[in-house]
This record gives C-alpha cells, sequence and structure tokens, in this order.
C-alpha cells in the first residue's frame, strides 16, 4: 500500500515538474517574438503596440492609444494579438430590389390603430393567467 502512495506521489512531483517545463517554454518563445510595434496584451487587459523594450530592466513601453504610453513590466505582456482575418464581404448590388422575393413583398402583419393596442397588451397579459 505504501509503494503505490509514494509512486502516485511520484508521478505527481514528475507532473508538476514537466508542466512548469512546458510553460517555461512558452513564455521564452513568446518573448523571443516581442520587438517593436508588435500589437500585444498584458496580464491585466491592456491592449496596446510595443514602442520601446528595455532588457536590462526588464521594461516595455507600450502605446495605448495615439500620445498615450504606458511602461509595463516585460513578464506583464502575456499574449501576441494577431490581426484578425476579415471575412470576404458579400457583394452587394446597387438595386435592392434584387434583395426582396416575392413572400416579402406582402405585408403579413396589418396595422393597427392607436386604440386597438393597449386592448391586444391587456389581452395578451389575461392569456398567462
Amino acid at each position: 500500500m505504501n509503494i503505490v502512495l509514494f509512486a502516485m506521489l511520484g508521478i505527481f512531483i514528475f507532473m508538476m515538474f514537466r508542466r512548469n517545463k512546458k510553460t517555461k517554454e512558452q513564455q521564452a518563445t513568446l518573448q523571443s517574438q516581442f520587438e517593436p510595434g508588435v500589437e500585444v496584451m498584458t496580464s491585466f487587459g491592456l491592449f496596446g503596440r510595443i514602442v520601446s523594450m528595455d532588457d536590462a530592466e526588464n521594461k516595455v513601453v507600450l502605446e495605448l492609444s495615439p500620445g498615450n504610453l504606458a511602461t509595463v513590466h516585460r513578464q506583464s505582456v502575456t499574449k501576441i494579438v494577431e490581426p484578425a482575418i476579415e471575412a470576404e464581404t458579400p457583394a452587394v448590388p446597387d438595386d435592392a430590389s434584387t434583395l426582396t422575393t416575392e413572400e416579402a413583398a406582402t405585408p403579413t402583419v396589418s396595422a393597427e390603430s392607436p386604440d386597438e393596442t393597449p386592448k391586444r397588451l391587456n389581452d395578451e397579459g389575461k392569456k398567462d393567467i
């Protein structure tokens, strides 16, 4: 029984070290892709573009919007934001008559008068009870 317990503990510790190693490798790969002009997101949700980096002090200057700069620790930059791929917009014809169909041309809902609207709303409330 003790052997099984120690084996489980050993497997748990092995998995823990393996996960930490993978996380460090991913972080190192991400850090190597940082360069001025790259769109990034910080761990606390700020989006910006890298303006400059100071490797000696582990600081990154981000441009949050034109003229607004923020200096953050290099490790707080956690994600590179890739530009969204724009889907092709469907061609819109110049003539809107091709967008309507025969069925859509005939209105199915009749317009009700201002006096009929409160009556309809009151009747709908009675259906629920």
